[in-house]
């Protein structure tokens, strides 16, 4: 069986940013491991989970809502994110690199539901 969401470039740059964050909540204190350490984790692979399981839908409507729902837990994983700069847990150089790939995920989440709008219903 095949599953075309992999070869999605938002999914893999997606993957990559949860990659990413796992990278950066293993240095956050171990009084934040069942807090925000575990939200932004679960946040951050929310992500691609959305966008592969919209790809496995039937109509395109389906696979633009879990889009919709993939660019929610990107904006959560990013306030998630800025907290944690807050907190001191993470520096600004660190912060700014993770935002630039979340930007590039939006960017690319909007594209793919704006070209959705443009083909007809698989």
């Amino acid at each position: 069986m095949s599953f075309g969401f992999k070869n999605l470039e938002v999914w893999k740059v997606s993957k990559s940013f949860a990659k990413d964050v796992y990278e950066l909540t293993s240095s956050f204190p171990s009084d934040e491991k069942f807090g925000l350490v575990a939200q932004l984790r679960r946040a951050a692979v929310s992500v691609m989970s959305n966008i592969a399981e919209g790809a496995g839908r039937k109509h395109k409507k389906e696979f633009d809502h879990f889009l919709y729902l993939a660019r929610g837990s990107l904006n959560e994983t990013v306030a998630q994110l800025e907290i944690s700069f807050e907190f001191g847990y993470l520096n600004r150089d660190q912060l700014d690199l993770i935002e630039k790939k979340a930007e590039s995920i939006n960017r690319m989440l909007w594209k793919l539901s704006k070209s959705l709008e443009k083909t007809e219903d698989r």
